[in-house]
């Protein structure tokens, strides 16, 4: 009784904040023009060199506009703020023309010199960006944001063999011997001197960016060119991506937030992202944040393509627990749902099938494994836990057969690469591993693992149903639950053992799941490091050539499957819940929907 009293109190709130002093229901005929969507938990940062989750993905989407946009059905590069660029024949220089008819919200001209600041901020050090990676195909990226400079120069370093790749004096450590260099590089790691000018080695700064001739330069007002270190297929695909998003640097120097702050406290974001400061250079403008209920953003009238703009609003609305957010959707108050519960997939397809959406996405759920705890670190257990879990059951079972299970981490690539099954269900290997690991640490019985997870319904019934699983085999495991800014933070700092993940492509190619997993990547967050695997990374962004680049990417997917940093659950189908009144929103695998192509039509009334 007391749990029904304390979720129709919930409702009753969401629904005051969804319909304010409006109707409780869509709009008759959406006279409104407002598209109200539900997008789980609350992001914690709008700034695009900032921000990580898939929500603020969502909002950033209406807010910023990068050199390229995507289609709205193929998700193939289209123009964006670059109304056309063209590329040098070996493949390396890209040379974009802006459009002059592009603003800022606030009426300046967006310029090619925005870009460089916002990619030379991007890649600061002292801004400590998850995402900075995602700018290293320019020339010199990588050093501007993991380069050490010494009185003389710059240095940068293998991130596993530890070999300098960059030297500040070259002439002295070629006259070096083996023996000579293998020593310098070991004092250099320890103590961050240089053996030749004896000064200390720091990381590069803001003022470094000139000396370091990263790759790109504003020609002009409205063209921009970018070199990149090396050809790369999927170059224009990167440009949609948020990292790669233009910021209005006034603003960001007038907040003195150049290189941002801690994100935490009850207002997580930056002075710069907040309403009335914000300036955005996308469809729409930021006019609310109301911290744990809505962001809401309006037609930005100075955009350079705003006849286009059919919505006069939108409305992002925080509900994280599903049944409420279904129990919204009943009402009338959203449009469209984060997803669609399992549990109620044949309900829906029974009352409402043309509601009901369900589309392959670009992702993988999965479990990470920290291996520098204790008994991670020992593969045998890693393996054991792979090898135990039925994905089939878990899938047909208990998730009602809407994800299909992975064998492997990269899903099905609709542009071709085909990952080969990685691993399997086999409870009498699994024990053996036990087993064997029980008798060489001379223990009766493993000790218990703690797996953590954020706040959803399906995380609970995935977690459960593998805790069954692995109990199986021996090993207990406690589950701990928390909110998501909990839980990212835990993840970040590596204070775990076991933990629920999802990645969604950022784009279309297999690199982005598998440079993940490279030494110290930015969303590595397991410990574990192989340099074989990072060779194989490093190569497959050097290949052009179709097949030989897909071989690389499979010996790479059969390193990270013998080692199990990572175990694959399942890949991810997207469920949920969309009224026939949306109009313009395409299914596809990245679930990316440009909202300057949405708009709302036909009878609001739902049969």
């Amino acid at each position: 009784m007391k749990k029904r009293w304390v979720q129709a109190v919930c409702l009753f709130a969401i629904s005051c904040l969804i319909s304010k002093a409006t109707t409780h229901r869509l709009a008759p005929k959406n006279q409104e023009k407002t598209l109200k969507l539900g997008i789980g938990a609350e992001p914690r940062s709008l700034d695009p060199h900032k921000a990580t989750s898939l929500a603020g993905a969502k909002i950033m989407l209406a807010l910023f506009e990068g050199l390229a946009s995507e289609h709205p059905k193929t998700l193939e590069p289209v123009p964006g703020v670059a109304k056309s660029w063209k590329v040098s024949k070996d493949g390396k220089t890209y040379e974009f023309h802006l459009r002059k008819e592009a603003r800022w919200s606030n009426g300046d001209p967006v310029m090619a010199d925005d870009f460089v600041y916002s990619y030379r901020r991007m890649l600061n050090p002292s801004l400590a960006n998850q995402y900075a990676y995602m700018l290293y195909p320019m020339r010199n990226a990588r050093l501007f944001h993991e380069g050490l400079k010494c009185a003389d120069g710059f240095w940068l370093f293998d991130r596993r063999s530890g070999d300098p790749e960059r030297i500040a004096h070259p002439l002295e450590w070629n006259k070096m011997g083996d023996i000579g260099k293998r020593l310098a590089k070991d004092a250099m790691k320890k103590d961050r001197v240089c053996p030749f000018c004896r000064k200390n080695m720091k990381p590069l700064n803001w003022q470094d960016w000139d000396a370091a001739k990263v790759g790109v330069d504003a020609v002009n007002n409205q063209t921009l060119r970018i070199t990149l270190e090396r050809p790369l297929p999927y170059f224009t695909r990167l440009l949609a991506h948020y990292s790669w998003y233009p910021v209005h640097f006034q603003t960001v120097e007038r907040f003195g937030e150049r290189v941002g702050r801690a994100i935490d406290g009850p207002r997580r974001d930056l002075q710069w992202t907040r309403p009335g400061n914000l300036v955005g250079n996308g469809p729409f403008t930021l006019e609310e944040w109301t911290h744990d209920r809505r962001i809401v953003v309006k037609r930005n009238p100075v955009y350079w393509e705003a006849q286009a703009v059919r919505l006069s609003q939108i409305q992002f609305h925080f509900i994280e627990n599903l049944a409420e957010e279904i129990e919204a959707y009943e009402k009338g108050l959203l449009h469209v749902t984060q997803t669609l519960p399992p549990k109620r997939m044949d309900e829906f397809r029974e009352k409402r099938p043309k509601e009901v959406v369900l589309h392959p996405y670009w992702g993988s759920y999965f479990y990470r494994l920290n291996v520098n705890k204790k008994p991670l670190d020992d593969v045998r257990i890693r393996r054991a836990l792979a090898l135990a879990i039925d994905r089939c059951f878990l899938v047909e079972k208990k998730l009602m057969a809407v994800p299909t299970p992975a064998y492997h981490l990269c899903p099905p690539n609709p542009h071709g690469f085909q990952s080969k099954a990685q691993f399997r269900h086999d409870l009498k290997m699994a024990k053996a591993l036990v087993s064997e690991y029980l008798k060489e640490q001379n223990l009766e019985k493993m000790p218990p693992i703690e797996l953590i997870y954020n706040i959803s319904e399906s995380h609970r019934i995935v977690a459960e149903s593998i805790q069954a699983m692995w109990r199986g085999i021996g090993i207990e495991t406690h589950l701990k639950v928390r909110e998501w800014r909990d839980f990212l933070g835990i993840i970040e700092k590596e204070d775990y053992q076991v933990s629920r993940a999802g990645w969604i492509g950022d784009y279309l190619d297999p690199n982005t799941f598998m440079d993940m997993w490279v030494t110290d990547g930015g969303h590595n967050n397991t410990g574990w490091s192989n340099a074989r695997y990072d060779q194989l990374i490093v190569l497959a962004g050097k290949t052009n050539e179709k097949i030989k680049r897909m071989e690389i990417f499979h010996s790479a997917e059969k390193i990270l499957a013998n080692e199990v940093p990572v175990i694959p659950i399942y890949f991810y189908g997207r469920p949920y819940l969309k009224h026939p009144t949306v109009q313009g929103w395409h299914a596809n695998v990245l679930d990316r929907h440009p909202y300057k192509h949405v708009h709302l039509g036909g009878k609001a009334n739902r049969q």
